[in-house]
């Protein structure tokens, strides 16, 4: 065992896109990252032969490319509009090449405990059969919000005798292994539909969907144009600050059946009337191979018998196997567990503040730690942006009550936080977020074009002399907002969010 002693490194857990982007503009701000990654290669969720990873070879996004990227890297030429997971992993290798990432990995070298120690943290961490024990006076937790499958209790669940088993989604490697099967998925997240979708167009005899509640679902593409295109904006972040839940959820269920449809029109089940207790799915085939039939919908599992499954609602069937779409929860079994329980690592809704730090433990900060619905790429680098910001001394957090106080807030925040909430939150907090007054020209572009990437270096620290143009190609670029004139929808409440900032200021 080698004993290090004390440095001015910052440590940084996990080389997915989150440590990455971290090791970035930690590098940017003067600073010197040491990542610390399990697997024997970079790449987090999108390197599919890491050991915690749930995504396969072939596997799409359900963001664009363009929301897909970060802020100073675009996809290479020739990528699909939602990349292949092969293209997300080359991506993330180009950005780590770029910015000059390599030489501060430290590749199948996970962290056995982290511990609080004078001055900082104590890092145990293995490679080769070496362990090392090194102190770290900060620490970026950045190993991912999706790590650990959840499987529900299911009344008989281990008497199930399908003879392909049942899993989670998180195990799924294609269709390939359910040929000729009838498959039982259950949930109604994205992945379980996209799942679902992927079986009955892949050659299994039948697939059914169990869920707890039927979802709204929003398709990927919108009249040819990304989702994430239309439905996260600034206009939307803007106006969730302003209007009342009850118009908030009135425009959001009108713009996602304007988009989609509701679910019961394709013989799916009625969701709640209220979209934000019912929910937001999506899949672009999903509720089109129900209409088809080759997606069953039922209630929740009531029991298992064998193989057969009986549901809520009376009915019953024999299957061959069973995936769980159920989510994940963080594990973080290396972090002191007197940590984990002061921040409320182990419920959805951690006790951080802006999801980031916590009064009581200086030195450690967490990034993409959230559940989140939308793109995350673009959030992921605010998020790194800022807390790099914090730890090279131009960004300073607020005083600890106020910090607590607002921690003590968010505890009433849903699970799943929206996109484009996060994006201008952590915009504002590194002094990122353009004012759209001092950009006439593109204003229709930052209200209600994508909340890109490039949108976030139109000023501020680290501001690129060619955002505005990227800007407007990013919300041009699939024919989303080509035009400066409103359309007569989005003039209504253009008027309401900039007149309420201009009352403001």
């Amino acid at each position: 065992m080698t004993l290090h002693t004390p440095d001015t490194r910052i440590a940084i857990i996990g080389a997915g896109p989150s440590g990455l982007v971290t090791a970035r503009w930690l590098l940017e701000a003067g600073l010197t990252p040491v990542i610390f990654e399990a697997a024997s290669a970079l790449g987090g969720h999108w390197n599919s032969a890491g050991p915690h990873s749930a995504t396969w070879p072939g596997m799409r996004t359900n963001t664009s490319r363009v929301m897909s990227a970060f802020s100073d890297l675009d996809h290479a030429p020739g990528t699909a509009v939602y990349p292949r997971q092969d293209q997300m992993l080359d991506y993330l290798h180009a950005y780590a090449g770029r910015f000059g990432l390599m030489p501060h990995l430290r590749l199948a070298s996970p962290v056995v405990s982290m511990t609080q120690a004078e001055g900082g943290w104590l890092l145990r961490s293995t490679c080769g059969g070496v362990e090392s024990v090194e102190h770290f006076g900060r620490v970026i937790i950045a190993s991912g919000r999706h790590s650990k499958p959840v499987v529900p209790q299911v009344l008989g669940l281990d008497s199930f005798s399908g003879f392909l088993g049942s899993a989670h989604t998180a195990a799924y490697a294609g269709p390939a292994r359910f040929a000729g099967a009838s498959v039982l998925v259950a949930g109604c997240s994205i992945s379980a539909l996209e799942i679902a979708t992927d079986l009955a167009l892949g050659g299994a005899a039948s697939v059914t969907v169990a869920m707890r509640k039927q979802r709204y679902v929003l398709p990927k593409l919108i009249a040819g144009v990304p989702t994430d295109h239309v439905m996260f904006n600034r206009a939307a972040a803007l106006a969730g600050e302003i209007l009342p839940p009850e118009a908030l959820a009135a425009g959001l269920k009108s713009a996602v059946l304007g988009a989609s449809g509701h679910p019961a029109q394709f013989g799916a089940a009625a969701p709640d009337d209220n979209i934000f207790a019912a929910g937001i799915s999506q899949s672009q085939g999903f509720l089109p191979a129900v209409a088809e039939g080759r997606i069953t919908t039922r209630p929740w599992i009531d029991r298992i018998e064998g193989s057969r499954v009986h549901f809520t609602d009376g009915h019953s069937a024999t299957f061959d196997a069973v995936l769980f779409g159920t989510g994940f929860r963080r594990d973080l079994p290396w972090l002191a567990p007197a940590v984990t329980k002061a921040l409320a690592l182990d419920v959805p809704v951690a006790d951080l503040y802006a999801e980031s730090f916590h009064p009581d433990h200086d030195g450690l900060a967490f990034v993409g730690m959230y559940d989140l619905v939308g793109p995350y790429l673009p959030v992921l680098e605010l998020q790194a942006r800022w807390v790099a910001q914090v730890f090279a001394g131009s960004a300073v957090l607020p005083t600890t009550t106020e910090q607590r106080a607002a921690i003590l807030a968010a505890r009433a925040a849903p699970p799943a936080l929206p996109m484009h909430a996060l994006a201008v939150q952590f915009a504002r907090l590194a002094g990122v977020e353009p004012t759209v007054a001092r950009w006439p020209d593109l204003e229709r572009a930052l209200l209600f074009g994508p909340l890109s990437p490039a949108s976030f270096r139109l000023e501020g620290p680290a501001a690129l002399p060619d955002a505005a143009q990227r800007s407007v190609d990013a919300a041009g670029a699939f024919g989303r907002i080509i035009r400066p004139d409103y359309d007569p929808d989005e003039q209504g409440l253009r008027n309401l969010v900039l007149g309420s900032q201009a009352a403001a200021a």
